[in-house]
């Protein structure tokens, strides 16, 4: 059975939180894989109750962090939208297109969000220097503040769940 990974994560909170929910997916395919799917006639009561639990645990950290957001003033959804500009691993910014990827939203719905997002102050749009048609995203100082804010919270949570251990601080990261 997979087991919670204790190494010191290191890259930036964000990919901590990205880690955690990670390796509530892949136990729950473990389950899936090794007891279900193999055996359905012979799916215990115990399977039901750690499925359950998996999902009663996955849903409560979402909607603790749906309140969280809410708390700092901001849309679960513009939390998620600045977790993947900030997180955004690809060369340079990320474009809408990445945002939407992450997200998993249509082009258009993420189009949406982002001109939400700037509407609110918390993040800024500019066009690509080469090619015009694409749009890039980063956060606004007062996006910056408030993912850095919950950041630190949901990473203090994931630690009291047990899903995190500790999480190494870089100076280079930013």
């Amino acid at each position: 059975m997979p087991v919670a990974d204790q190494r010191v994560t290191d890259g930036p909170p964000e990919e901590a939180i990205r880690h955690a929910v990670v390796w509530c997916f892949h136990l729950f395919n473990h389950i899936v894989l090794r007891y279900i799917v193999p055996m359905k006639a012979r799916v215990t009561d115990s399977d039901y109750r750690q499925l359950l639990a998996l999902r009663t645990s996955l849903r409560r950290f979402l909607r603790w962090s749906e309140h969280q957001a809410e708390a700092a003033g901001v849309t679960p959804a513009h939390h998620q939208l600045m977790l993947a500009i900030r997180g955004h691993s690809g060369d340079g910014l990320p474009t809408i297109g990445d945002v939407a990827e992450h997200l998993l939203l249509r082009h258009h719905s993420a189009v949406g969000l982002v001109d939400r997002a700037e509407a609110a102050g918390l993040v800024v749009k500019s066009r690509d220097e080469t090619d015009h048609r694409v749009v890039h995203v980063s956060l606004s100082k007062h996006g910056v503040d408030i993912l850095v804010s919950l950041a630190a919270e949901h990473l203090e949570e994931l630690r009291r769940l047990g899903f995190i251990r500790a999480v190494s601080e870089h100076p280079g990261d930013e």
